[in-house]
């Protein structure tokens, strides 16, 4: 990461694809998204900006809407971002499952608070934070799991998902740090009131398809990441914390979405068996 803090300016926004009557029917309308740079961001953009205001804050640049490159571990560096902003989508982290202690603690923790701290005290109505579902990874040890990620369906006769009730069990630091940031939310939103919404996403690649046997569980499309987080941004006012899991309809998914369809309304639609033997 850098500490650079320019406005990006270099290509106009067009905001003439904003359809404003929608946008008079949505509670939240100008809607800030940290890390906008990245794959989950791109798509985002791509999905919600016809719908909402879109601005974003990352370390690198992003032409395709304001944006304000900053460095998320530096607070005062990303401040402006968050003034009149009606709603937050936190992505900014280094996103590899793989990463050591020392950089998850250096850059997704302090993200992480800096965020949630001045969504605080600019008064954001909505937080959306990407949590991850390496937070519960570990279970994907113990069958029938284990059997299902691996492709071995012939020795599951039936099971029952992984919930977001059950405990967390994270299979590296990257999910521990995401935990972390559940952690946080809870706590910002027991504390001070605010609505915080954290998604466990699924797997997001940029081929939007699986691209090995574990992710025929996994997928999370493109599509389904975009309705999963406009269920997010239009659940009822009254939901003042959430963890829902991420996944797109798959016949061998391992995360139960029961709750991320009856309290937010998330349908996903697509099923990655459709991939199969392509």
């Amino acid at each position: 990461m850098t500490s650079r803090n320019n406005l990006n300016v270099k290509k106009k926004v067009n905001i003439d694809n904003i359809n404003y009557q929608i946008l008079e029917n949505y509670m939240y309308k100008k809607i800030l998204i940290t890390g906008i740079s990245g794959l989950v961001g791109n798509v985002l953009h791509k999905g919600l900006s016809k719908e909402f205001y879109i601005t974003g804050v990352d370390a690198n640049s992003f032409l395709d809407a304001p944006t304000l490159v900053a460095d998320s571990t530096n607070i005062i560096s990303i401040e402006k971002a968050y003034e009149n902003v009606d709603l937050v989508i936190d992505l900014a982290s280094v996103p590899s499952q793989f990463s050591p202690w020392n950089v998850i603690y250096d850059n997704n923790i302090l993200c992480t608070y800096n965020s949630l701290e001045l969504a605080r005290s600019h008064g954001v109505k909505r937080y959306i934070y990407a949590s991850s579902n390496h937070v519960t990874g570990m279970y994907e040890l113990d069958t029938p799991y284990s059997d299902i990620i691996s492709g071995n369906y012939s020795n599951v006769k039936s099971y029952s998902r992984i919930t977001t009730d059950m405990p967390i069990r994270p299979d590296g630091y990257y999910g521990v740090g995401k935990s972390f940031g559940e952690s946080l939310g809870r706590f910002y939103s027991e504390e001070y009131n605010m609505s915080i919404m954290c998604l466990r996403i699924g797997t997001v690649n940029a081929e939007d398809k699986p691209l090995n046997i574990r992710q025929f569980a996994t997928l999370l499309t493109h599509s389904d990441l975009v309705k999963l987080v406009k269920s997010s941004i239009n659940a009822s006012e009254d939901i003042r914390f959430g963890i829902y899991y991420g996944v797109s309809n798959n016949k061998w998914r391992i995360w139960d979405i029961s709750n991320s369809q009856e309290e937010i309304g998330y349908d996903p639609s697509d099923n990655a068996e459709l991939y199969r033997g392509k």
